[in-house]
């Protein structure tokens, strides 16, 4: 499965940084994407959304609500099947918008679902 990691870390004790090296080691394939960084533990680091040259199956989300508002047409570009809500990171705005484009939204912590198995 595709999945881009919208705000992700270079830093290791950043649960997006974990979500990267635990989406990676459960086989699935990993667009981290944070405007200023170039690579997380040796994956290439898109700068936007819009950069990742395959499509997306799933975006979960490590972006503060207060930053992620403006996000909807960056993620309704890419059209992804889901979009993972961690906790924190929760918009209701945002979900409203994306569900209306039937897009699914999950509000869940990706760690947890990938250490449960129940990531898909």
């Amino acid at each position: 499965m595709n999945v881009a990691i919208l705000g992700a870390s270079n830093k290791p004790e950043r649960y997006s940084h974990q979500a990267v090296r635990l989406l990676a080691e459960k086989g699935h394939a990993v667009f981290p994407v944070h405007p200023a960084l170039d690579a997380i533990d040796g994956h290439r680091v898109f700068k936007s959304l819009a950069d990742i040259p395959d499509p997306v199956d799933t975006v979960t989300m490590y972006v503060s609500p207060a930053h992620s508002t403006g996000m909807a047409g960056a993620i309704l570009a890419v059209r992804p099947r889901r979009v993972l809500f961690n906790p924190g990171t929760e918009n209701q705005e945002l979900e409203g918008t994306l569900a209306a484009a039937g897009i699914e939204i999950v509000r869940a912590c990706t760690l947890v679902l990938l250490r449960t198995g129940q990531f898909g």
